[in-house]
């Protein structure tokens, strides 16, 4: 079953100097955005950007937790951190993922297999295509 969610962005005033909010329907959280936080400095409030890096960690931990389940694998814990770079005039010029799991009997190379996979088969990195690169940094931890 397909499911929506839907967010709702409302601005006022030009691109510099202007300043708005982004609120996620589902969860009702809301979050200021202006120009500032999104080529300065964030004072409190959120970017596009960040948000895009709120998506692609989250997807991704949940993609390479299915794929290790596939593979007969259970995973402790997954902790994705997301970078994502913007440069005005450029837009979204990278992102990386930086990835540390825990996963018990694991071996390292089938880790880093498994790793890249995530990172191919997440929906939103499929849906972030247009980004020319999208790095993994990733370690499994064995203690």
């Amino acid at each position: 079953m397909a499911t929506m969610r839907t967010a709702e962005a409302h601005w006022e005033g030009n691109l510099i100097k202007g300043k708005g909010s982004v609120t996620l329907e589902s969860s009702g959280t809301t979050y200021d955005v202006n120009w500032p936080a999104r080529t300065e400095r964030p004072d409190a409030a959120t970017s596009p950007e960040e948000l895009i890096a709120a998506a692609h960690a989250s997807c991704y931990s949940m993609a390479f937790t299915h794929g290790m389940a596939e593979q007969g694998y259970t995973v402790d814990t997954v902790d994705t951190k997301a970078y994502v770079t913007f440069q005005p005039g450029e837009g979204i010029t990278g992102i990386t993922l930086a990835v540390k799991a825990r996963v018990p009997g694991l071996p390292e190379e089938d880790f880093h297999a498994a790793a890249e996979e995530a990172k191919q088969n997440c929906p939103v990195s499929q849906a972030l295509t247009g980004v020319k690169v999208i790095t993994l940094e990733a370690k499994l931890l064995t203690h």
